[in-house]
C-alpha cells in the first residue's frame, strides 16, 4: 500500500509539471506564431547574408533565438527554428556559432531578392574583369563585414599580380580603390601591406557613411581586424573612437587618399587597363575596388518646401539642438535613433511621421526605444502619416486622411539614399544573380558557420 500511495504521489508530481511545461510549450508557439504572422505581414525577406537553418539538424534548443543582437530575427515554431523577420538580419552570424549541432549556415540572398545587386563571383568580381565590389554595396552590412572583404579582395589581387607578373606601366596603379569607409580604407591598409602601388578616391571625408553617424552613435560591438595593427579588441567601439582610431593608422602608414573628389566615370582601355576620371584628374589602373556603400545621395521626397535651410537628411550632433520643435520624417533605424536622440535633449518637442501603421523594419532596442518615448509623451508619434509642406515656422502632415498644422523649427527626412545603380549601370556592371560566398577561412565548412569574422 505504502508503495502504490509512493507512485501515486510521483505520478501527481510528474503530471503536475508535465501540463505546467505543455502549458508554456503552447504559449511559446503561440507568440511565435504571431511573430512569424507579423513577419509574413511586414518583414521583407533577407536581402544580403543571412542564417539558413537545417531543420533535419535543428534539435529545437532555441539558443539561436536568444542570442541575435537584432531580437527576434528567429523564433521556434513546431520545435524547430524559423526565419520570422528577416529584414532585421545583417549578418552578425552569432546564431551560428551559438548552434551547438551545426544545423545553420551564413548564405547570402537568393537572386531574386538580389536582383538589384550587382552580379559578383565568388572573389568579388564584377561582370567587368579586374573590377571589384566589396563591403556593403555588394549585399553585406556590418563594418566587420566590410573590413573582411576589403582585407580578402586585395589578397586576391595581389595573388593575381604575383601569378600573372604584369610589366610596370609608369602612372599606372597597381589597384585604386573608390570609397574611403570601412571596406576602402581596410583595401588601403591592405595595399600597403601587400606592396600594391595604389590610390584611394573618396568623395567625401575619410570615414565615409560613418563620419555623418550621429556623435557617440555605436558602429560595431565586435572586436575588429586591421592590417598592419592587428586586432583591436574593443567589445563596444563608438562613431569617435573608430574614427580616431583610423586616423591613428592610416597616419602611420603614410594613407595615399584624395578626399573631396567624386568619380565621374569608369572606362577600360583596349589594354585592360582602367581609366579612372573625376571632375579634375584621370588615373589609371590594373584593378578598380569600388567600396562605395549603398546608401548614395539621401532621398527626397519632393515635398513643397523641402528646399528650406531647416529641412536635412542627416543628424551629427543632436546636443546642438535643444528648446526646438522638431519633425522627424521615416520609420527606419536613423529615424528612430535620431528621434530619440533629439528627445533626450533639454526643451525640445519632437514628432515623429511615419507612412506605415507600425515600425517593421527596425531593431529590437529601437522598437523598445520608440515605444517607450512615445508612452511617456516624450516623442508625438504619428503613423499613416505623410507631410504635406514645409513651411517657415510650421509644417502640414496628412495623418488618415487628415491635415494637421505643426509648429515647427527643423525638420528631418530619413528617407534612405539613391543607392549607384545608375552609375554602375553606367560603367558596364550587370546585375542579378548574386554569386558572392564567403571567401577563404569565412566560407562555410562542415556545415558549421564561417560567416565573416
Amino acid at each position: 500500500m505504502d508503495t502504490l500511495v509512493t507512485l501515486v504521489i510521483a505520478a501527481a508530481i510528474a503530471i503536475f509539471f508535465l501540463r505546467r511545461y505543455l502549458r508554456k510549450l503552447r504559449k511559446d508557439e503561440d507568440l511565435a506564431r504571431q511573430i512569424a504572422e507579423k513577419g509574413r505581414r511586414y518583414s521583407e525577406a533577407p536581402k544580403g547574408l543571412h542564417p539558413h537553418i537545417d531543420i533535419t539538424h535543428c534539435i529545437g534548443c532555441a539558443t539561436c533565438t536568444t542570442v541575435c543582437p537584432e531580437g527576434d530575427v528567429l523564433t521556434m515554431l513546431g520545435g524547430k527554428a524559423m526565419i520570422a523577420n528577416g529584414h532585421r538580419c545583417i549578418g552578425h552570424g552569432v546564431c551560428a556559432e551559438a548552434c551547438p549541432v551545426g544545423a545553420i549556415t551564413m548564405v547570402m540572398a537568393n537572386p531574386s531578392v538580389g536582383a538589384d545587386m550587382p552580379h559578383l563571383t565568388r572573389e568579388y568580381e564584377t561582370t567587368i574583369p579586374n573590377l571589384f565590389v566589396v563591403g556593403e554595396l555588394g549585399g553585406l552590412g556590418l563594418i566587420k563585414n566590410a573590413l573582411d572583404q576589403g582585407r580578402d579582395c586585395i589578397d586576391i589581387i595581389s595573388r593575381r599580380m604575383k601569378e600573372a607578373r604584369p610589366p610596370k606601366l609608369p602612372g599606372v596603379y597597381d589597384v585604386l580603390i573608390v570609397g574611403a569607409g570601412p571596406a576602402g580604407i581596410t583595401a588601403s591598409l591592405r595595399a600597403i601591406e601587400r606592396k600594391l602601388t595604389y590610390i584611394t578616391i573618396e568623395r567625401d571625408e575619410v570615414g565615409g557613411t560613418v563620419a555623418k553617424f550621429p556623435r557617440q552613435k555605436v558602429v560595431t560591438t565586435t572586436p575588429l581586424d586591421f592590417p598592419l595593427y592587428g586586432k583591436l579588441d574593443k567589445t563596444e567601439l563608438s562613431k569617435e573612437h573608430l574614427l580616431a582610431f583610423w586616423d591613428m593608422v592610416l597616419n602611420r602608414a603614410d594613407f595615399n587618399v584624395c578626399t573631396d573628389s567624386k568619380v565621374e566615370d569608369i572606362q577600360k582601355r583596349p589594354d585592360s587597363i582602367f581609366a579612372v576620371i573625376t571632375a579634375t584628374q584621370r588615373y589609371h589602373a590594373r584593378n578598380v575596388v569600388l567600396a562605395l556603400g549603398r546608401s548614395g545621395t539621401p532621398r527626397k521626397l519632393g515635398v513643397k518646401g523641402e528646399q528650406l535651410s531647416k529641412v536635412m537628411y542627416r543628424l551629427i550632433e543632436a546636443d546642438h539642438y535643444k528648446n526646438k520643435r522638431i519633425l522627424i520624417v521615416g520609420g527606419g533605424d536613423s529615424a528612430v535613433e535620431a528621434a530619440v536622440g533629439l528627445a533626450q535633449q533639454s526643451g525640445n518637442q519632437v514628432t515623429l511621421s511615419y507612412r506605415r501603421d507600425a515600425f517593421s523594419r527596425i531593431k529590437k532596442r529601437n522598437a523598445d526605444h520608440i515605444e517607450e518615448y512615445s508612452r511617456a509623451g516624450k516623442i508625438n508619434v504619428i503613423l499613416n502619416s505623410i507631410p504635406v509642406e514645409f513651411q517657415k515656422d510650421r509644417v502640414i502632415v496628412s495623418a488618415g486622411g487628415k491635415l494637421q498644422t505643426l509648429p515647427n523649427d527643423f525638420v528631418w527626412i530619413f528617407a534612405g539614399g539613391t543607392p549607384p545603380t545608375d552609375f554602375l549601370k553606367k560603367i558596364g556592371v550587370g546585375f542579378g544573380m548574386l554569386d558572392v560566398t564567403l571567401q577563404g577561412q569565412h566560407r562555410p565548412t562542415s556545415g558549421r558557420h564561417a560567416a565573416l569574422e
